[in-house]
């Protein structure tokens, strides 16, 4: 593993925007700090844990619980409903991406769902391009609130074209993980257990379920910041892990193509995954929770931190990701030069 001084000696450079708030990270080069007070400086980050290839080179808890205890990935969980899908395609559960919701569960789609429901295909939920008016942000709370939240999601207002736009929706990724249920005849729970906890060699506790009984799809799921660099390095490696293909690689490579662009923070979006223009694919939670790979370099990242605490693109996220594109890509750059 890498010392704190050679990461250090990296000068962090770039990794906070003024805007923040918070000291820059030329600051810190200029100051000599320590990696444990550079961190201390991002007060919301509880945990960070970079592989480069076969070599775990940094794993550093300066606060929270630590690398063994549970933590909410919050909306990372959408990446992880998204992986699950290639799943159920691969074994012939669900025909195809393109397969139309109607087709695939029609249980679960009211009498009085919206105009175009009926039209809706598995990629336009997983893509968050399903032209239904959001349940997250400032919805979020009506829509849990509700004594249906799928019936919720499909009758809300159509506000753009099916595959036209991305909007950001917890429902719209809890209508593709009840689907998935539907569909396999399994729980989301059981679903994420035995395709990806029991292969991959990790436990994932019950989470919330919706007052109909399925398990919410797109957040509340716990797990270790362990079990994330697992799923960060299955990401990179094709969806391969320890000589097993746990997800088919043409559904990682189809994953991680730009099928829209987020209007928060203008990264790509695949299916389920975030891709940032250096490289990055990324699930992103809540209070700055991330899975995050970068193919070309090897390189396989798990980030927690305060789930109570927001974490927008031009906020901490942001200087997460001048972490993640200055300071990280250079440690891989140097160890694979040493």
């Amino acid at each position: 593993m890498i010392t704190r001084r050679a990461f250090t000696r990296l000068a962090l450079a770039g990794l906070v925007s003024p805007l923040s708030g918070t000291i820059t990270a030329t600051a810190f080069a200029q100051q000599g700090l320590s990696l444990d007070q550079a961190l201390n400086r991002l007060d919301q980050l509880h945990s960070i844990q970079v592989q480069l290839g076969d070599r775990l080179i940094i794993a550093e808890a300066p606060r929270g619980p630590g690398l063994d205890a549970l933590a909410n990935i919050k909306s990372c969980s959408k990446s992880l409903v998204a992986l699950l899908l290639g799943s159920c395609i691969d074994t012939g559960e669900i025909p195809s991406v393109a397969s139309r919701l109607i087709d695939v569960a029609p249980a679960i789609v009211p009498p009085n769902a919206t105009e175009g429901v009926d039209d809706l295909t598995l990629e336009d939920l997983v893509t968050l391009r399903a032209g239904l008016e959001s349940t997250s942000g400032k919805r979020y709370g009506a829509w849990v609130a509700s004594s249906d939240w799928l019936d919720d999601a499909l009758t809300q207002p159509m506000v753009a074209r099916p595959g036209g736009r991305m909007i950001y929706s917890t429902g719209t990724t809890h209508v593709l993980g009840a689907a998935l249920a539907e569909a396999s005849g399994q729980s989301l729970l059981e679903l994420a257990r035995g395709r990806l906890g029991a292969p991959m060699g990790f436990d994932i506790p019950p989470w919330v379920r919706d007052p109909q009984g399925y398990y919410l799809g797109g957040n509340e799921m716990a797990l270790t910041p362990r079990a994330m660099l697992s799923l960060a390095r299955l990401i990179r490696d094709g969806g391969h892990f320890d000589g097993q293909q746990v997800i088919p690689a043409d559904w990682i490579q189809a994953s991680l193509e730009p099928r829209a662009h987020s209007p928060y923070s203008g990264m790509g979006y695949g299916y389920g995954w975030f891709i940032s223009d250096s490289g990055y694919v990324l699930a992103r939670g809540y209070g700055g929770q991330v899975i995050a790979a970068h193919r070309e370099r090897g390189l396989a990242v798990a980030i927690t931190s305060d789930p109570s605490r927001p974490a927008r693109s031009a906020g901490y996220f942001g200087d997460l990701m001048r972490l993640l594109d200055g300071p990280v890509l250079r440690l891989a750059d140097e160890a694979l030069a040493g």
